[in-house]
């Protein structure tokens, strides 16, 4: 491999005869943008804004991203992606330190992380091997079905769960003499986080297996007669969608310090599906734009409401109505009503024709 310098400052390099330019070069502009205002809006957000609206909307995202990557990419929409976050959420709680210390076992970080992570891989795990039995409306009916499972045996459980209760005073480790729970520390943790997530689904989504899970998406069938393991594959997302959300149901109760049944109740259940579609469930940035929009209507939805003259108890009408006229006017969400304007663009308006030259 040789490299090739340009004038202007880029690069090429010399590939078996080809050219191919860098990696960073390839990555457009508005990419690099939207990078570096995350990374300085400490410098020029409140720690509300940090913590309650980028913090929340990563962690939920992260979730979503779970669940648009089992939906987008195999065709298997699942309802208990929340529900796995909640299970990590909860071991965390109970190997580690809580407030509820006739429950909780007190042991450090570095055991009760990775155990909690590895349980909710396990639970997600035995989910799609229960799941990938069943197709469409029966896959979401039963992992709905787990859900609800889970929510009321959480809520009669005060042995190993304490119940309605829940735990509360479950807070990140202290590491190198960092409060993690303070808003920009949170905010630049679950950045972290978010950013690995969507990176290891885009990377996986163009691997051998996530092109595999796309084939047995799209024809199970002729996938099999290829000699692909369909329902290994299907378990095996998963798995893998199984540890992002692991990852986000920890930061979630280390965000709230506390854990409780009603995390994972039915209606945010359905909540982390409506974050994938508004955002759109074809690619992987779809769940965090629709968490932002999720998050910030929820925030200040009971505000809008109130200005309105209507009752603030009603918010939940508000991001109902938004997310039916997203589905309405685009089945791809946010990012589909994107890709039709940017196509409208370059159309004339009466004959359709497209006007951009040289297309």
């Amino acid at each position: 491999m040789s490299v090739v310098e340009h004038a202007n400052g880029s690069s090429e390099f010399v590939v078996d005869g080809r050219l191919e330019t860098a990696w960073y070069e390839r990555i457009p502009v508005a990419y690099w943008v939207v990078a570096a205002l995350l990374l300085i809006m400490p410098a020029i957000a409140s720690g509300f804004v940090l913590n309650q609206i980028f913090g929340w909307s990563f962690v939920l995202g992260m979730i979503a991203l779970s669940l648009m990557f089992l939906g987008g990419y195999g065709g298997m929409v699942s309802l208990a992606q929340l529900t796995i976050a909640a299970v990590a959420g909860y071991m965390v709680a109970i190997f580690g330190v809580s407030s509820i210390d006739a429950v909780s076992l007190g042991w450090p970080w570095w055991v009760a992380v990775p155990l909690a992570l590895i349980i909710a891989v396990l639970f997600g795990t035995a989910i799609g091997a229960l799941a990938v039995r069943t197709e469409g409306i029966y896959t979401i009916m039963i992992t709905l079905a787990i859900a609800s499972a889970f929510f009321y045996f959480t809520r009669q459980n005060y042995v190993v769960f304490n119940g309605f209760s829940g735990f509360n005073g479950v807070f990140p480790p202290k590491l190198f003499g960092v409060d993690w729970r303070a808003d920009i520390p949170f905010y630049y943790l679950s950045l972290f986080f978010a950013t690995l997530a969507y990176l290891a689904v885009l990377y996986l989504s163009r691997a051998p297996f996530g092109l595999a899970l796309q084939g047995v998406r799209d024809n199970p069938r002729r996938m099999a007669a290829l000699g692909f393991n369909v329902n290994a594959h299907r378990v095996a997302a998963h798995a893998f969608a199984a540890f992002i959300a692991g990852i986000g149901g920890i930061l979630l109760t280390w965000q709230s310090s506390q854990i409780s049944p009603g995390t994972a109740g039915t209606g945010p259940v359905i909540d982390i599906l409506v974050i994938a579609v508004i955002g759109g469930l074809g690619r992987p940035i779809g769940p965090f734009i629709g968490a932002i929009v999720y998050v910030v209507l929820k925030t200040f939805a009971i505000d809008i409401l109130t200005s309105l003259g209507l009752s603030g108890d009603r918010f939940q009408l508000l991001v109902g109505i938004s997310f039916l006229l997203i589905v309405f006017f685009s089945p791809d969400g946010l990012l589909g009503l994107w890709d039709k304007w940017r196509a409208g663009r370059g159309r004339d308006p009466l004959t359709g024709a497209n006007t951009v030259e040289g297309s």
